[in-house]
C-alpha cells in the first residue's frame, strides 16, 4: 500500500491505464483520524477518481483505513473528500473534463506539514495502447540489461 519510504501513497495503475497530461498538486481536506491513518500509510488510491461537483472538486473512492490505535467507521473509510485548488486550476480541469478526460489522482504526499495530492487529467488507453507500453518497457528495460 504504502511505497516510497513511508511519504507517499501512490497509485500504480494510473499511468498504465491512463495517457495523463501535466500533473497538479492540491490539497485535501481531512478528519483528524484520516491525517493520522494516512501517516501511517494506511490508504489507497486503487479505483479513486476526481469528480467535479458545484465547480469544486472531490475526491471519490479513495480508501482510508482504521489506524494502528483508533477505528474509521466504514463510511467515512471511503467517503468522497474535497480537494483545494485555485479557481484557475479548477477551471482548467473543468475544461479537460469537458473534453472527454479523465482526472486521476496519482499520489498521496504525507512527509509534509500538509498532506497533499497530485492529480492529472488524462484519456484513457484502449487495450493496444496498453499492450504498446508494455512492449516499450520490456525493450527499454532488455537494452538496458545488454549495456549492463
Amino acid at each position: 500500500m504504502n511505497k516510497a519510504g513511508g511519504n507517499a501513497i501512490s497509485n500504480p495503475r494510473a499511468r498504465y491505464d491512463y495517457e495523463l497530461d501535466d500533473e497538479l498538486v492540491v490539497g485535501i481536506v481531512l478528519s483528524g483520524k484520516e491525517t493520522k491513518a494516512l501517516r501511517q500509510g494506511r490508504g489507497s488510491l486503487r479505483g479513486a477518481f476526481v469528480s467535479v461537483y458545484n465547480a469544486e472538486l472531490y475526491l471519490t473512492n479513495a480508501v482510508v483505513s482504521d489506524g494502528k490505535t483508533f477505528i474509521i467507521d466504514e463510511h467515512d473509510q471511503t467517503r468522497s473528500r474535497k480537494l483545494l485548488a485555485t479557481k484557475k486550476q479548477i477551471k482548467a480541469l473543468i475544461a479537460a473534463k469537458d473534453q472527454g478526460k479523465t482526472i486521476v489522482p496519482l499520489k498521496l504526499l504525507t512527509n509534509g506539514r500538509y498532506i497533499k495530492l497530485i492529480i492529472a487529467s488524462g484519456k484513457g488507453k484502449k487495450r493496444y495502447d496498453k499492450r504498446e507500453s508494455i512492449k516499450k518497457r520490456d525493450q527499454l528495460r532488455d537494452a538496458q540489461r545488454a549495456t549492463i
